[in-house]
């Protein structure tokens, strides 16, 4: 009679699937997940109190400029004579003009219209400068002339070149597509025109950094094309000063056109604007000095706010700064 012995495994040893070092066994411990990088932007932008409450200031403008008109019930055109000059009341919160127009109208009107160009002026100065200062960074041969372009524009007076801008092609573009588009068109081309140049500066300095990376020369190693490694590569890590420059742009264009407005040299006298509510206003400025103030007021609250976004957003997007 043999005793029948079999090998009983002991409990206490783990199975080797899991004592090897690596191996992804069921009882693994995985970490957590990497955190999205907008987060950690978010998170140094709302400790940012003056550009929390610029970004909370000017989203308020634009949806007031934009939206208000849909549920106010005076139109900003509409005279009244029987109602002009008159002061602040609960049917005129602002009062009114001298044609009897509700103030208040007006300002929501001149609003869309200047912040509609300080937005497109700004896209086609951010475009213009990218495109600029990404070429002229990427490729050697082109950065001399590129930047010789760019420090002629920057040599020259900008106020007395967009004068001289909006007297020659004025009439032109009013004929072509009528006194407000041609206009609109002229006003946003002038300053996109003439407000590209420190953004191509800024990127261009970046991507000649970015160049030398270790990841842009792997990718060139393994033969990646040009036009891929700019989009893939050299664009995404210049989007932080890109989006600085955008909003600091829509301030620097909306004063811009209140200059240009003020002068007398914008959009039509029945066509408001901040700047041109100030150029109307200056002729009762002894007798009704609030006509003044108010578009002063929301000019300077909209740029204010828009500095402050631009501020918190640098110091956001910037990852040594993030990282303290």
């Amino acid at each position: 009679m043999t005793d029948d012995k079999r090998f009983v495994p002991d409990e206490g040893l783990a199975p080797a699937s899991s004592a090897l070092p690596g191996a992804a066994g069921p009882l693994q411990e995985t970490g957590p997940p990497p955190r999205n990088k907008w987060l950690d932007v978010w998170d140094q932008f709302k400790h940012h109190k003056g550009a929390l409450y610029g970004g909370i200031l000017f989203f308020a403008i634009v949806l007031v400029v934009f939206l208000g008109p849909l549920v106010w019930p005076y139109d900003a055109t509409y005279i009244d004579i029987r109602a002009r000059n008159q002061g602040p009341s609960l049917s005129h919160p602002l009062g009114t003009d001298q044609l009897g127009r509700d103030t208040l109208a007006r300002m929501m009107a001149g609003g869309q219209t200047s912040v509609s160009v300080g937005i497109t002026a700004m896209l086609l100065a951010l475009f213009l400068g990218s495109l600029v200062g990404v070429v002229a960074g990427y490729f050697k041969r082109l950065d001399g002339i590129l930047m010789r372009l760019t420090d002629l524009f920057l040599a020259l007076p900008l106020l007395p070149l967009l004068l001289v801008m909006v007297l020659l092609f004025r009439d032109s573009l009013n004929a072509a597509f009528g006194p407000e588009t041609g206009i609109f068109i002229l006003i946003v081309g002038a300053i996109g025109v003439t407000s590209w140049m420190p953004t191509a500066r800024i990127v261009r300095g970046d991507v000649l950094a970015l160049k030398e990376r270790e990841f842009v020369l792997a990718a060139r190693s393994i033969g990646t094309r040009n036009s891929m490694m700019i989009l893939r590569h050299i664009l995404p890590n210049v989007l932080s000063p890109i989006m600085v420059s955008a909003t600091l742009g829509i301030a620097n264009a909306i004063i811009t056109e209140s200059a240009l407005s003020f002068l007398g040299l914008g959009f039509p006298p029945d066509f408001p604007t901040w700047g041109r509510l100030l150029f109307d206003a200056t002729d009762y400025l002894q007798q009704y000095p609030e006509r003044v103030f108010w578009p002063g007021l929301a000019i300077s609250l909209t740029v204010l706010s828009v500095n402050y976004l631009g501020d918190g957003l640098r110091d956001a997007l910037d990852p040594r700064i993030r990282g303290r």
